[in-house]
């Protein structure tokens, strides 16, 4: 999963009315414009107020702190004696239920500050929707598991790395699927990105001092490397589903899609358990975890709740800022990862990583500031409009 299945690409665009809940930024400004809802009143000051900063400040850590410490922990459990990649896949979704908090504060405060809309919500088809939720959740399991046979089957700075691709995916599949501009700062970024999990691949060294066999560490590389493609492509479906058939993007909204993909790909983990018969080792998993039962309980528990810390990270960015700001920040904890890797599980970390780390990151900010130039062209526009209005 690295990253979580609810938060959606796209760039953000100026300008929004009415309604009764916050509109998150679409892709496409041609389609934006046609959504109409009611905009936090501090997102529209020109100045920022602090509670904005801080809140920006506070999902960026969740977002930064979940991901890494759920696959830290993730990498723990493994090292401790875990070994079903079925159990690994569902505490990637099975902390979904939290996810029900922040709806419910949400729409208690949207409640008490509800006003009348000038537009009726369009009215969204429960079959296709139903559908959809279950095709996504399908695939988000698939992709969970394939997340957990590379995080068996490679070092946690190896793994995290190569999971620094999907940023280079994500924008292969939004030219295609969401109509964004292929700009020569993308385009670097994906050549980028590209090359360091390409010099993974290639480096033996890679494979580090575990007892994982070359072949068990190309198939590793070769899932994790298709997870972070099919993580991006969960991305711009997503994004095609809030433009086309739900047709508006509030903070509701996405965490309803978050939540009904995770029921489903949380079910989907429990088929495969039993289904594998893994669920029949799982006793015996425990008894023998190196740090005992208590910690085994303990591991899982909170690795499904770090996903879900990481989730409303997710959440939070896409509400406050942009749903491709939400992505950047989740792209930008993966090379910290590796750091950890290396003091907690003294992960060897030669020239070739520390190589692939920096074009990661340099990768990062070139993306990064192609958000910028477009945030900038979009303040520019809006300001033009409001003028000759």
């Amino acid at each position: 999963m690295a990253g979580d299945s609810g938060n959606n690409n796209g760039n953000s665009d100026g300008g929004s009315n009415r309604d009764e809940e916050v509109q998150i930024q679409i892709a496409d400004s041609s389609k934006a414009a046609t959504s109409s809802t009611h905009e936090v009143p501090i997102q529209n000051s020109p100045v920022k107020s602090w509670q904005w900063w801080l809140m920006v400040g506070v999902n960026m850590f969740f977002l930064i702190a979940g991901q890494t410490a759920s696959t830290l922990l993730g990498r723990f459990y493994y090292n401790q004696g875990g070994n079903s990649k079925w159990m690994s896949t569902f505490v990637q979704t099975a902390g979904f239920p939290v996810l029900f908090i922040a709806l419910f504060l949400f729409r208690s405060k949207t409640s008490s500050t509800q006003t009348v809309t000038s537009s009726p919500a369009p009215t969204i088809s429960i079959p296709k929707i139903t559908l959809i939720y279950v095709v996504l959740g399908l695939i988000i399991a698939a992709d969970d598991l394939m997340y957990s046979y590379g995080l068996l089957y490679l070092p946690v700075s190896t793994y995290s790395l190569i999971c620094a691709s999907q940023l280079a995916f994500n924008a292969v599949f939004s030219y295609f699927l969401n109509a964004q501009k292929f700009t020569p700062l993308i385009f670097n970024s994906v050549v980028l990105l590209t090359f360091s999990a390409s010099l993974l691949g290639v480096d033996e060294d890679s494979q580090g001092t575990t007892s994982i066999s070359h072949g068990k560490y190309i198939l590793g590389f070769l899932l994790t490397l298709g997870a972070s493609a099919t993580y991006s492509l969960i991305l711009s479906l997503m994004q095609v589903t809030f433009e086309k058939v739900i047709k508006r993007e509030t903070f509701s909204v996405v965490l309803n899609m978050q939540i009904y993909t995770a029921l489903v790909a949380t079910l989907a983990s429990l088929v495969g358990l039993f289904a594998s018969g893994e669920w029949m080792t799982l006793q015996g998993e425990m008894h023998a975890f190196q740090s005992g039962k208590l910690s085994y309980v303990m591991t899982l528990l909170w690795t499904a709740i770090s996903w879900q810390v990481a989730s409303v990270g997710v959440v939070g960015l896409i509400f406050v800022v942009s749903s491709l700001f939400s992505n950047v920040i989740s792209t930008l904890a993966l090379p910290i990862i590796p750091v950890f890797a290396v003091i907690f599980f003294h992960d060897k970390m030669d020239g070739v990583k520390i190589i692939a780390m920096l074009m990661a990151i340099w990768g990062f900010i070139s993306y990064g500031h192609q958000l910028y130039v477009d945030g900038k062209k979009g303040r520019k526009t809006t300001v033009s409009v409001e003028e000759t209005s």
